[in-house]
């Protein structure tokens, strides 16, 4: 009927677990229908448990354009013998019936995507594309300098890519250098939208009180714990200086006690902090979740 989409393809269709007297069914047919992926892997092997959920979340996001066929090597060691599998986890990629493509080892999510995009007839992503999702996840990986190299190297093909812009102002408010990740802020096109642009920008606008000083702002509240003021001017130091969880932590113990404290401005800090840290943050969920209890009780 008009309007109604076609579901996802479960993960029970799309990844199973292969073996040898299954192999020429699961793989060779079925790649000249579909695409299929051969993950040889051992239940020992270290670089497996990290690239094998890795490679099925890829498949998932792929929504039925590849199938994946995971092979036990020490089980079924027949067809990784005849493909001259050397060391694990091997992956190979097979089309009407032969391997076209592959690789070994862990690879980076990024690199994933490009090969399942490969495999399903995806236009190759842009240069700018790669460096950007290389850059972040150097920076998820806590490689801030790699990822300032990658957003940087972006910049200079794409001067007004907005997601280089906010990665580069990331790093360098990473490193505590807020005030170049601010001239960085400032390169973006006038008007430009866009989601972790948005949070850095939040992030900046916090930063600005991280020079304060917080014993006397401690001892305030040990002797009176329902000062407001001074626990409210505690979270923008603690905010200032990163510790967004301690700063929510503060906010929220403030909502608890008197909502509607300063026209609700515990409140609005603390959805500034939510968004400085993005919504899928340890801190913007479970802050969330305790906000909703706090409000709803």
């Amino acid at each position: 009927m008009l309007g109604e989409t076609t579901p996802a393809p479960a993960k029970s269709d799309l990844i199973k677990e292969g073996s040898d007297a299954g192999f020429l069914a699961d793989v060779i047919e079925a790649s000249k229908t579909q695409p299929v992926i051969v993950d040889f892997w051992a239940t020992w092997c270290g670089p497996c448990r990290q690239l094998t959920p890795a490679l099925e979340k890829a498949v998932m996001a792929a929504k039925g354009a590849v199938k994946l066929v995971k092979i036990d090597v020490d089980k079924n060691p027949a067809f990784a013998g005849q493909l001259r599998v050397q060391s694990i986890p091997t992956v190979y990629a097979f089309v009407d019936g032969k391997p076209v493509d592959g690789f070994m080892g862990a690879v980076p999510d990024s690199q994933l995507k490009t090969f399942i995009d490969r495999l399903a007839g995806a236009p190759p992503p842009s240069e700018v594309d790669e460096l950007l999702a290389m850059a972040f996840e150097s920076l998820e990986l806590g490689d801030v300098g790699g990822a300032a190299q990658g957003y940087a190297q972006a910049l200079q093909l794409e001067p007004q890519n907005v997601k280089a812009i906010a990665g580069l102002a990331r790093c360098y408010l990473t490193g505590g250098d807020v005030e170049r990740a601010q001239e960085v802020v400032n390169m973006a096109p006038t008007g430009a939208k866009d989601a972790e642009l948005d949070s850095v920008r939040a992030a900046l606008k916090l930063a600005s009180a991280a020079g304060g000083e917080t014993a006397d702002l401690d001892r305030r509240l040990a002797a009176n714990p329902d000062d407001h003021e001074a626990r409210f001017d505690l979270a923008k130091v603690l905010a200032g200086r990163g510790d967004m969880a301690g700063a929510a932590d503060h906010l929220l113990t403030i909502i608890a006690r008197d909502r509607g404290w300063n026209d609700q401005a515990a409140r609005n800090q603390l959805l500034t902090v939510f968004e400085a840290v993005g919504p899928s943050s340890d801190v913007a969920k479970q802050g969330r979740k305790r906000l909703s209890s706090i409000l709803f009780s």
